[in-house]
């Protein structure tokens, strides 16, 4: 038999209770302190951790960098899109960037007519995945020689990737840069148009948008041809069956008997304003379009008319651009005016008519030469010595733009102008 404890074993054992309750207190508060400081401030960080969601970093590096080829995948069943997955050199981890921006690749081709046998070819190819995973993604069509001319030569840059460029290999790039991104307003439902490989910015913004906004609305319209280029078909349909917010919209121009429609795709014919208009729900949407010059040139202007404000149409063109961007009214007002153009090398004089929405779509338009790549004013391709007069631009250019250059691509004339081209 235990003997009942007298009164000063009890008062003992009341006041060891009462330590060991206090030391739990302290310890529970003690981690309560810890989780709190291990969980991020919703104000700062929208509530979300992963910094990736940050779309206001500035540029990564200066110049040029090397990034090894770690992987390359083809995307498509006719093997005309091929991905490839960049690690850097140095183990960085990739930076942060917006998704729709793009890399620009500093490429040495051989070249018999150059000195050394080689010349450095600057291209811009579009992420294809989103910020914050372990390796930045490029998805690169080849293009082939056009059908109705072949024997122009093919794209130099894609069909180097496709044909040289394998796993080890080292290139240099240059950070992401570009103005054409996603926004982070998720009250206003992003519409993404794209016409081709004018995908890959669209997948890169898909990405974010349902990483980061998953309940934001999203319409993905896709136009090309056929199942045999549809580029990341599975990858799409999957996204479409686990997130209720993303509605797809697959369209092919020129069906095969083997695709299957409401399957493969949802609609026969060709991107344009009365699809939208069809399978859009009434309200205000933000559209990011990117595509070939007849999809732009056609569905940008369409939107204008059906009263889409300019604030909410952002747009990328591939190829020779195709479509009027509203320039600001003191640089449109500065150049419509008509001014004489000089092209030195070329020995061309012309006069500017205000028709064009900068002075490489002009020399386009009047075949005069000049290399450009992004079109945008992020990689500085088309850089060209300023002999003589004065240039304008909307807005201050990604690239910073070297003493006594201008860019072409989103320059316009103030003044009389000499060019080095």
């Amino acid at each position: 038999m235990i003997p009942a404890p007298d009164a000063g074993q009890l008062l003992g054992l009341i006041v060891a209770a009462l330590l060991l309750q206090a030391v739990g207190v302290a310890v529970l508060a003690i981690r309560q302190r810890q989780r709190a400081a291990d969980r991020p401030d919703p104000a700062a960080t929208d509530a979300d951790p992963d910094p990736s969601t940050d779309l206001r970093q500035p540029l990564a590096w200066p110049g040029t960098r090397p990034w090894r080829v770690v992987a390359r995948q083809h995307e498509d069943l006719a093997q005309t899109q091929c991905s490839f997955l960049l690690e850097a050199v140095d183990g960085t981890p990739p930076p942060s960037f917006r998704p729709g921006q793009f890399l620009t690749f500093a490429l040495d081709l051989p070249d018999a007519r150059a000195p050394g046998g080689q010349r450095q070819v600057t291209r811009c190819y579009s992420l294809s995945d989103r910020p914050g995973l372990p390796q930045l993604r490029v998805t690169i069509k080849r293009v082939p020689a056009p059908a109705d001319h072949p024997e122009w030569p093919a794209g130099l840059s894609s069909n180097h990737f496709h044909d040289q460029v394998q796993v080890g290999d080292i290139l240099q790039v240059r950070a992401p840069s570009g103005h054409f991104h996603i926004d982070e307003d998720a009250s206003v439902p992003a519409v993404l148009v794209a016409g081709g490989i004018g995908i890959t910015p669209m997948v890169s913004m898909l990405g974010w948008l349902i990483t980061h906004q998953p309940a934001r609305p999203v319409h993905l319209y896709y136009g090309l041809r056929s199942r045999r280029e549809h580029a990341f078909q599975a990858h799409l349909q999957a996204l479409q069956a686990s997130h209720p917010a993303l509605r797809l919209h697959v369209v092919y121009s020129r069906p095969e008997a083997s695709d299957r429609l409401g399957v493969d795709h949802h609609h026969e014919g060709h991107v344009d304003l009365a699809l939208l208009q069809r399978t859009l729900p009434h309200g205000r949407h933000r559209f990011f379009i990117c595509g070939p010059g007849a999809m732009m040139g056609t569905l940008v202007p369409a939107l204008r008319a059906w009263g889409v404000p300019d604030e909410d149409i952002r747009f990328e063109a591939f190829g020779p651009a195709s479509v009027q961007r509203p320039a600001a009214t003191a640089t449109r007002d500065a150049s419509a005016a008509r001014l004489p153009i000089r092209f030195q090398r070329s020995g061309r004089s012309l006069v500017w008519d205000g028709q064009d929405a900068s002075l490489l779509d002009f020399a386009e338009r009047h075949a005069v030469p000049i290399e450009s790549g992004c079109r945008s004013g992020g990689c500085g391709t088309c850089a060209t010595r300023l002999i003589d007069g004065r240039v304008g631009y909307d807005g201050t250019p990604d690239h910073d733009v070297p003493a006594g250059h201008c860019l072409p691509c989103v320059a316009r004339p103030l003044t009389a102008l000499v060019l080095e081209a």
